[in-house]
């Protein structure tokens, strides 16, 4: 059985296709189990995010797991396989492990070296844990992904500056803007992504900041840990009215607003133009909104771009977060190899304490005259004697696990010593 990654994200996928196959919290538990109770694969982690929806999981055939994966997405999304297929990249084994570390790491995010990253592959892990659709490989996997992770960002300068989607948008809002000093900005949202757009705005000097969400207690939340004002759902067309700026992310799986929302608003604000964010997957904004006179509306295509600048900025540190990457895979194979020869190693010495208990029973007669503490010592030359004999084998073992003569010398202890691990 190997790690395979199945997924999709922001570079190989369109957006209007992509935005159907997220898996937002909800609905997470019941597409681990689902994944778990096809045919071809065993351990699953789900890791699906605003640029990427990946599949981790532990494959009993190669071909088989990848038809169960493409299945899966295609239920997911309503689509036919032969509609996103070809969007699909597809890594095995050390390059299942190369891409998680490296997506860990900040590589793979469309803002380079982003923070958000690491919590989202950290929270994919737990749920697979709370779900127990983890086991042992994938446990061993994560840890080692999370580990690679904050070696890039401590010992290379990967998250310098902008680091984070959110941050980004911000940024990139401001650029529009030309300065956000003053501005009245709306948050749409209340978890991680808005607060990260509340923090950043705070350090734009934005001090007169609305927070709305569909639950009024996340909002009035969030928006006392800013110092903003929340706003209810329903009173969202009014906050429209004086807002220069909407940033928006939430976890909706459709549009919260749409053109018809947008048209009467626009018509009192008596030309005020208004700058719209929204980078939330799938969106929260109806593209259809851009259509209306006076509205600027950017998606998470546009920070991508954006974002183009800031991977120019910290290129350099691209190679140095490289080489970690590949120090945490090869340490990540020869623990993994190491626990994979655990087995045949303790089947070997049970084998051996069997053998050495057989003997002494065999020997029992002839021992009776021994006092205990001459018996000790005679059981405790032999199982000495085995412990040393066992040693070297041992030790060998262990360390050509996982490559050409670790499996030779697995083979021939099996067969030497006729054992089942």
């Amino acid at each position: 059985m190997s790690v395979v990654v199945i997924g999709l994200n922001h570079r190989t996928m369109p957006l209007d296709l992509f935005e159907r196959m997220t898996i937002d919290d909800a609905r997470l538990p019941k597409a681990l189990h689902d994944l778990t109770g096809r045919d071809h694969i065993g351990e699953v982690a789900v890791l699906s995010t605003c640029n990427r929806t990946e599949v981790y999981a532990l494959a009993e055939k190669f071909h088989g797991a990848y038809s169960d994966v493409r299945n899966f997405l295609s239920e997911l999304a309503y689509v036919t396989p032969d509609e996103f297929a070809d969007h699909l990249y597809v890594h095995y084994d050390t390059e299942a492990v190369r891409h998680l570390f490296s997506v860990a790491s900040g590589l793979d995010s469309a803002v380079l070296g982003e923070a958000e990253i690491l919590g989202q592959v950290r929270t994919a892990w737990q749920r697979a844990g709370d779900e127990h659709t983890a086991g042992p490989v994938l446990n061993l996997l994560f840890r080692h992904a999370l580990e690679a992770g904050k070696r890039a960002r401590t010992e290379t300068g990967i998250a310098r500056g902008t680091a984070s989607v959110s941050h980004a948008a911000v940024e990139m809002a401001g650029q529009h803007l030309g300065d956000l000093a003053g501005r009245r900005v709306l948050i749409m949202g209340a978890g991680e992504m808005a607060e990260g757009m509340a923090t950043a705005l705070q350090g734009a000097g934005v001090t007169d900041v609305y927070v709305v969400n569909r639950t009024w207690a996340k909002a009035r939340a969030l928006a006392d840990r800013i110092g903003g004002q929340a706003v209810r759902l329903s009173d969202l067309p009014l906050a429209l009215l004086e807002a220069d700026l909407l940033l928006t992310s939430t976890g909706a799986t459709v549009p919260v607003v749409e053109r018809d929302d947008f048209e009467p608003v626009m018509a009192e604000r008596a030309g005020r133009p208004l700058l719209i964010v929204d980078i939330a997957v799938p969106r929260d904004v109806d593209p259809a909104v851009a259509e209306v006179p006076g509205v600027t509306l950017l998606d998470i295509n546009d920070l991508r771009s954006f974002a183009q600048e800031g991977i120019e900025r910290r290129a350099g540190e691209v190679a140095a977060v490289r080489s970690i990457v590949e120090v945490e895979v090869d340490r990540f194979r020869a623990d993994a190899s190491a626990r994979g020869a655990a087995p045949l190693v303790s089947s070997l010495h049970r084998w051996a304490d069997e053998v050495r208990e057989a003997e002494l029973s065999r020997f029992d007669a002839r021992l009776e005259g021994l006092d205990p503490k001459q018996r000790e010592a005679v059981e405790a030359l032999v199982k000495g004697l085995v412990s040393k004999l066992l040693h070297r084998p041992t030790v060998a073992l262990k360390d050509a696990a996982g490559t050409p003569t670790g499996d030779r010398l697995a083979d021939a202890l099996r067969q030497l010593y006729d054992l089942d691990a």
